[in-house]
């Protein structure tokens, strides 16, 4: 047997999620039925995908990964043509569109060494959440969520800092039995959409004429987006869209840095912020480490955090980040 990797894109807003659930439609049982077909496993033998970014009801990926394990003449079978990720894909990909499921892509498939695990052998994944004020672009409404009144960026900056760090986020998780809520939440920025990318330092090249980008200029105007940058090692169920709801609730005067601060450190559930809708969010990148480090790396995020591990760093950032305000 010999491990692949795929690297997948979709659209979460018809599907119930990515987890196969009896009777709806999901991205899993959508790949694994096309990766079934194409390899001629039998209904008593289906491939079965272990997923990096277990996605809920409505969230769409850019760089989502799962892994699963085949034969050598099936991986053969399956990539006939190596030389590029496109034909590597390709005959997945047509099994897709003819199962009227364009709106995934796999992007790549490739072998991975045994040790690869999707899901333990992550080092962080990224998150990108999309919102506006109380009106929207209609081409952009599948994907950009609305909040009441339109979120200050200064605000929405100032109240992720207020969240960074290694810490119970027990306030922003659904609690689940024997799960910890200790998370090391790396990174996490707001930006205006049309403004420069914190990663690259550039600004979208649209390739528009001037008037065209008037347009957009104008739009923009109408119903600005804000956009949210989001890291971590791994996040708990619905800790994402609790993260951003808790900065709109301080970017609309919902309530206040300091009172963000307190439900931060009570890390207990509160219902002074929402849980925003999934379709603004998408899982952007997975990244792991190098193959050495693979094995390492699962047994470690195995391992379940002891609260007592987060106290000491917590405490360290909200002194710094009380220190700018």
């Amino acid at each position: 047997m010999i491990r692949i990797r795929l690297d997948i894109a979709y659209d979460g807003t018809d599907f119930k999620g990515w987890a196969t659930q009896p009777g709806l439609r999901t991205v899993q049982q959508e790949i694994e039925t096309a990766l079934s077909t194409v390899l001629r496993r039998p209904a008593t033998n289906p491939v079965q995908l272990t997923v990096g970014g277990r996605t809920d009801a409505g969230v769409h990926a850019r760089g989502q990964v799962a892994h699963c394990d085949i034969t050598v003449p099936e991986f053969a079978a399956l990539c006939k043509d190596t030389s590029t990720p496109a034909n590597r894909a390709r005959r997945v990909n047509g099994v897709l569109q003819r199962q009227n499921a364009s709106d995934i892509l796999i992007a790549d498939i490739t072998e991975v060494p045994a040790e690869f695990d999707a899901r333990f052998g992550a080092l962080w994944r990224r998150y990108e959440y999309r919102v506006a004020g109380p009106v929207v672009d209609p081409l952009a409404r599948r994907f950009t969520a609305t909040a009441k009144r339109t979120p200050q960026l200064e605000l929405l900056q100032q109240a992720a800092a207020e969240l960074v760090g290694l810490r119970d986020f027990g306030a922003f998780c659904k609690a689940r039995e024997g799960a910890t809520t200790i998370r090391n939440l790396t990174e996490f920025s707001w930006r205006a959409e049309h403004d420069l990318d914190p990663r690259s330092g550039t600004a979208p090249d649209t390739g528009a004429s001037t008037e065209a980008s008037a347009g957009v200029s104008a739009i923009a105007a109408v119903s600005p987006v804000c956009v949210a940058h989001i890291q971590a090692d791994a996040f708990c169920h619905s800790m994402v869209r609790a993260l951003i709801g808790a900065c709109v609730a301080v970017a609309t005067g919902r309530i206040t840095l300091q009172r963000l601060r307190e439900i931060r450190d009570a890390a207990e559930r509160s219902s002074e912020f929402t849980v925003m809708p999934a379709h603004g969010l998408s899982l952007e990148e997975i990244a792991y480490p190098a193959a050495s480090e693979l094995a390492a790396r699962a047994a470690q995020t195995r391992a379940r955090r002891d609260p007592a591990e987060a106290a000491p760093e917590a405490a360290q950032t909200a002194a710094q980040n009380r220190g700018g305000d």
